[in-house]
């Protein structure tokens, strides 16, 4: 792969980063280039729209929107590209993030964004969804996606065998 972004990670606020980071994390676990900036739905929404009409012809083939709180901007990107949109609802408020969350599945029907869990679970999760995205047309990334599959189906062997081992003494 080259070093052109192929996946977009955008926040409502730099205050996401520290959960958003974990997409990246995801997306660099595979090789996956991608660019990472900030953006408002409601804070400027002029950005937000060139953002989404300009990221396909720039490359980007995956978009992943975290925010919290009312949460449109997945929403607000998804009904500007055709691009997949992937949305990361974030506990910005004292309702833990099940305000964004429950903002992001209430999509209306034509205007489909993928909704993980909340908070940098569901960015981890994100990252591998859009890799898994883009393995669709990457042997590369298929061969990358099945061999962290077989990474974790080993921990879960490890971690039983030695709780089988522990109980055994």
């Amino acid at each position: 792969m080259d070093s052109k972004p192929l996946v977009a990670i955008i926040m409502g606020s730099d205050t996401d980063l520290d959960v958003m980071n974990e997409a990246a994390r995801a997306l660099e676990l595979f090789g996956v280039p991608y660019e990472i900036d900030v953006s408002s739905a409601h804070r400027s929404p002029a950005r937000t729209s060139e953002f989404s009409r300009n990221a396909a012809s720039r490359g980007i083939r995956v978009i992943i929107a975290g925010a919290g709180g009312a949460a449109h901007l997945a929403g607000v990107i998804a009904a500007e590209t055709i691009l997949p949109v992937i949305a990361v609802p974030i506990a910005a408020t004292t309702l833990g993030g099940l305000d964004a969350l429950l903002a992001m599945v209430q999509m209306p029907a034509g205007i489909p964004v993928a909704t993980v869990a909340i908070g940098k679970p569901g960015a981890t999760n994100a990252g591998i969804l859009a890799t898994q995205i883009l393995a669709t047309s990457d042997h590369e990334l298929t061969k990358k996606l099945l061999a962290y599959k077989q990474k974790l189906a080993h921990g879960v062997e490890e971690k039983s065998r030695r709780l089988q081992e522990g109980r055994a003494k």
